[in-house]
Parts: structure tokens; C-alpha cells; sequence
């Protein structure tokens, strides 16, 4: 996000993307739906002869994990055309493994993401299960199937990709070189979690599953891979009897990441015992199977949860520390690296702050998705009234959208781009689950 934070800077290009048409959509009696897929139309735009995702109004452009995080959410719409559509023009961006972090015009050459590739597996699947398999993974990217697209991401991940993605054959977990996560604000050098982190596993097991579920002949070694994976995640990760808020109750949570050198196998790795929401995914994305595990990281997520929002790092102490470095000056507490205010100077105050407290209107959902996944339709009415916190910031600011951020500390003040296309996008994806 800090190549993000710049945009705003450069010339504007020549051409802006033409808006698509709004879509013919059934009558709804939810208005709360018919809101969130009006506010999602704003940000589907046509690209030479493709459709594309604007990330947020009024700087970002098109990247390619916001892109993918937003197709789940144009899916469970219904929007299966536009889906497809999005799964072909990025398919064809595949090159070893490797999908673009950012699209400049014709330039894709920015491949500096880990999560991208394993979030157009997971948003293949979406389709497929809403849709039909075959019709999916026979769609033409540019002269390669679907099939042949992700087939290409699994193997070579397990292979290795050119930017350094690997597999770590001991554990089955994907290795992330730094600032390579959605969590890539590195000027200055914050939240690089090289190494292990936990979202980029949960979207790997969900992707091998898939795999081995419809590409079985052509990745015989996927279930075999998502299991060994699945166990690691539950043996590795588990960081149990912590506190999740300075005076709170003890409780036990999923580590962030196991932070780790290029070559280090994820079992002499050091498990980040940093409170964040990404470990959400392993409950939605069924990459945890441990039931007690999942129930008891989410209850430790809630402590994460502002009206609108989820903060990225709870206001706690730390064993393993995450200084914050500029210039050779230390910025933070790498103890208490909590950082609840996005606000002054960009390299020296916002930039700390961006993932290490920010609360984020993306991932918000995900904790009532969990809640769901791990209780049903009991749990439904709570993850309404979760979710319908959101209205406050809908209905002020960009009225009608979602901001990127918000301070994580009270009054909770929206920051950054004014309107989002994920937090729109997950919110009514996870709106249509209740």
C-alpha cells in the first residue's frame, strides 16, 4: 500500500476507464442490498476490451488483490458475466505463479504480492460453486483455460515462483518474501511479515482444496499438500493463554505470522504473537479444522471490532517486538506497537499507523462470517447487528460508501481513500450469508 499512498501524485492518465453500465438486477426488498450493490457499481470499469475493479475515489486505480477480494463480493451479487469477465482479464496477466500487484496502463510488471495469485483460485471457486464447474474452468484467458491458470499458480508455488514465493516442503506452508501481503506499507519499513503469515496459508489450503477437488489429474499431490498444511496451521500457529488487551482475560489466538528468513523451514520459524484480524480467514476459508481453535481466536478477533471497522492490531503488549524504522530512527514501542491515530506526517505518522491499529473496513465482515461459519443461522441476527454498524460511516462522510480506514481509537474518525470498493464488496458478500 505505500506504492497506493503515491498515486495521488502522479499526472492522471490521458483516459480514465469508462464506467459499465449498471447491471439488470432482480427486484429486492432489502434495501440494504439494493444500497451496497448500487455503491458497488461505481467502481466496475471497462478497460480496452475488459472489465476491471477501481480500488477506491479518488486515487487509487485498479490492483490486482483489490480486484480479486471484490470479485467475491460481484459473485455472490449474481454478477456472473462481470465475474467472469474480471477471472479472464486477470488470467491472462498469469506468468509463472505470478499475477500483477498493480496494472499502469499496459504495465503489469509490478508481481510483489503473494495473496494476489491464491485470491483468483479462491474467487474461481466462488464462481464455480455458483455457477457451474465446467462452464468455470473451461473460460479462455487468452489462450489457456481457467484450469490451466490455476493449475499454473499451484504448481509453481509449490515449485517456487521468480519473486520468491515457495512452498516449505517440511510443513506444506507457502513462504511470503517481505511486504509482499496486503499488509505491504514498507516506507517506512513496517509490517513486512516475511516469512509465514496466516492469511497467505488459509488462501493456499482453500486454493489446494479446489484443486484437488476439480484438477485432480493434473495436481495429484494437492489434497495430500492442503492436509499437511491444514495440520501445520493448527500445530504451528497456536499461541495459547495470552492476554488480548493490557488488564483483559487471558485467551488464545492464531499467531500472524511466523516470521522467517528466506530458507528457514516454518518449524524453526518465530510465531508473531501480534492480535490481528487476518487470522479470520483460516475460520471463513475452512483452513482450520480445529473447532475449539477457531471459536476461541474469533471471541480474541472481537476485541479488534470498531462500528465499521476492525482494527489491525490490538492495543497490547507483544513478546515478539515490531519496531518501525525510518531513516535509522526507531518511530514506535516495538513492545506496544499498537498505533490507534492515522493521522500528521505520512513517513513518520501515518504510514506506522496504516497496519498497526488502523482499523480496516474490508476485514470487518470477516468477523461476522466467522461467527456464522462457526455457529449458522443462530448466529445470524448478531452478525446483522455487526454489520449494520456500518451504516454509520455509510451514511456520513462519502454518504453511500465505505471509507478505506478508520482511526482505530474512539471517535473512530474515517481516514484515507473516502470510498472503497472491498469494504462495499465484502460487506454485502457477507450481508447475503445472514
Amino acid at each position: 500500500h505505500s506504492a497506493r499512498l503515491d498515486v495521488a501524485h502522479n499526472d492522471p492518465p490521458d483516459t480514465l476507464p469508462a464506467p459499465c453500465p449498471p447491471p439488470t438486477r432482480k427486484k429486492t426488498t432489502d434495501p440494504i442490498r439494493r444500497a451496497l450493490e448500487t455503491a458497488l457499481d461505481a467502481y466496475i470499469v471497462t478497460r480496452d476490451d475488459a472489465l476491471t475493479v477501481i480500488a477506491g475515489y479518488p486515487w487509487f486505480l485498479d490492483w490486482g488483490r483489490d480486484t480479486l477480494i471484490v470479485l467475491r463480493g460481484i459473485i455472490a451479487a449474481g454478477r456472473f458475466a462481470a465475474a467472469a469477465d474480471l477471472l479472464r482479464a486477470f488470467g491472462r496477466f498469469e506468468d509463472n505463479g505470478t499475477l500483477p500487484n498493480m496494472i499502469r496502463g499496459n504495465d503489469a510488471s509490478n508481481r510483489n504480492t503473494s495473496d494476489a495469485p491464491l485470491w483468483f483460485c479462491v474467487a474461481a471457486a466462488d464462481l464455480a460453486q455458483a455457477t457451474d464447474i465446467k462452464t468455470t474452468l473451461d473460460l479462455d484467458c487468452d489462450g489457456r483455460t481457467l484450469a490451466d491458470v490455476i493449475a499454473s499458480i499451484l504448481t509453481t508455488y509449490c515449485n517456487g515462483t521468480p519473486n520468491g514465493i515457495h512452498t516449505d516442503p517440511g510443513s506444506g506452508l507457502v513462504f511470503s518474501p517481505a511486504h509482499y501481503t496486503w499488509m505491504d506499507t514498507n516506507h517506512p519499513q513496517g509490517t513486512p511479515r516475511q516469512g509465514y503469515p496466516v492469511e497467505i496459508q488459509a488462501l493456499w489450503i482453500a486454493a489446494l482444496r479446489f484443486g484437488a477437488q476439480h484438477l485432480s489429474q493434473r495436481l495429484p499431490w494437492a489434497a495430500a499438500l492442503a492436509a499437511k498444511a491444514s495440520r501445520s496451521l493448527t500445530d504451528l500457529y497456536w499461541l495459547p493463554n495470552r492476554t488480548t488487551l493490557i488488564g483483559a482475560s487471558r485467551a488464545t489466538w492464531l499467531a500472524d505470522s511466523l516470521a522467517a528468513t528466506p530458507g528457514t523451514p516454518a518449524a524453526k520459524a518465530t510465531p508473531e504473537d501480534a492480535l490481528r484480524p487476518n487470522q479470520l480467514l483460516a475460520v471463513t476459508l475452512n483452513a482450520l479444522t480445529n473447532r475449539q481453535q477457531a471459536c476461541a481466536l474469533t471471541r480474541a478477533c472481537a476485541n479488534l471490532i470498531v462500528p465499521g471497522g476492525i482494527r489491525s492490531l490490538a492495543d497490547r503488549t507483544v513478546i515478539t517486538p515490531l519496531p518501525v524504522w525510518h531513516n535509522s530512527t526507531l518511530l514506535n514501542d516495538p513492545q506496544r506497537p499498537y498505533w490507534g491515530t492515522y493521522t500528521g506526517d505520512e513517513n513518520t505518522r501515518r504510514k506506522p499507523a496504516y497496519h498497526n491499529g488502523t482499523a480496516w473496513s474490508w476485514q470487518f465482515p470477516l468477523y461476522a462470517e466467522a461467527l456464522l461459519q462457526l455457529y449458522g443461522k443462530n448466529a445470524s441476527a448478531t452478525a446483522k447487528a455487526l454489520l449494520g454498524s456500518a451504516s454509520e460511516v455509510f451514511n456520513s462522510g462519502s454518504v453511500g460508501q465505505i471509507p478505506e480506514i478508520l482511526d482505530g481509537n474512539t471517535p473512530h474518525r474515517q481516514r484515507g481513500c473516502h470510498s472503497q470498493a472491498w469494504g462495499i464488496s465484502e460487506l454485502l458478500r457477507v450481508w447475503l450469508k445472514c
